[in-house]
């Protein structure tokens, strides 16, 4: 009895022991992240983790340079990015550890912010894409509207006023934005609105985004938004052809509800970052 009582401890805090060590996950606390304002332009970065490792960073998810090729828990580095190439103020960096059971694992996704603005080489090809950015900039989107029995057209033109950084690649985590919308032919056809949207990168599709809206036609409506978005092709990575459903209410009287469906372009190119 008393042989498998030993037994049965010994296996249970063998397996106790294994379970501690899969949770041992090395932490990685940052210190700084900066690029330097004189020339050359230096990346400088420093930080600590919870113990003795191997690393190297990995910018932009394109260049991988080792940062510590012996085991230490305290790493400060000086990186060259004269020639590197970035299209963001924002630039992403991961960590990547390695301890010395030859584990290997990702930080948490970090960023640091560029003190100039990213060069573009092709002058030519900047123009035609401010160009192309006015006429998006310009230009409204279509939409059809359903309103109880009715069918109508309608065109609608959103700007996005304030646009939130985020820890992403490729997307903010959202914006605040005004629209303006006529819908041709209606009883009511002028529609303000203001309104944010969060942003989901989710694949196979570009992004979802949810969103709510304050909308008023100044004549008697005035009522709320809900919406969905979802980000279908990302052109020369400044926009992205979507497609959005919404239903627009006045709260208390559902006759002057109506549903929206819009394709339409999005781009945060003229919109103030925060």
């Amino acid at each position: 009895m008393n042989k498998l009582l030993l037994t049965l401890t010994a296996v249970l805090s063998f397996n106790n022991l294994s379970i501690a060590q899969e949770e041992n996950l090395v932490e990685v606390f940052l210190i700084d992240a900066y690029v330097k304002l004189e020339l050359p332009d230096r990346f400088i970065l420093s930080f600590f983790t919870s113990e003795e490792v191997k690393s190297k960073v990995i910018i932009n998810e394109e260049f991988e340079l080792v940062v510590s090729d012996l085991y230490s828990d305290k790493v400060t580095a000086s990186i060259d990015i004269s020639n590197m190439k970035f299209k963001n103020k924002s630039v992403p960096f991961v960590i990547v550890t390695e301890d010395q059971s030859g584990k290997i694992e990702r930080s948490e996704v970090f960023d640091f912010e560029l003190p100039f603005e990213p060069k573009i080489e092709n002058e030519s090809n900047f123009l035609l894409l401010c160009l192309f950015g006015g006429v998006v900039f310009v230009v409204p989107n279509p939409v059809f509207v359903i309103d109880g029995d009715q069918n109508y057209f309608s065109f609608t033109k959103e700007i996005p006023l304030i646009t939130f950084r985020s820890k992403g690649f490729n997307y903010p985590s959202g914006y605040l934005g005004i629209e303006y919308s006529y819908i041709f032919n209606a009883e009511s056809r002028k529609f303000f609105r203001f309104g944010y949207k969060h942003f989901f990168e989710v694949k196979p599709f570009e992004y979802i985004s949810p969103g709510i809206n304050y909308t008023t036609n100044f004549n008697g409506f005035n009522g709320i938004s809900p919406e969905f978005s979802i980000g279908l092709i990302e052109i020369e990575n400044t926009f992205t052809i979507y497609t959005r459903y919404r239903y627009n209410l006045k709260p208390g009287s559902s006759s002057k509800a109506f549903h929206e469906f819009t394709i339409g372009l999005y781009s945060s190119f003229f919109s103030f970052y925060y």
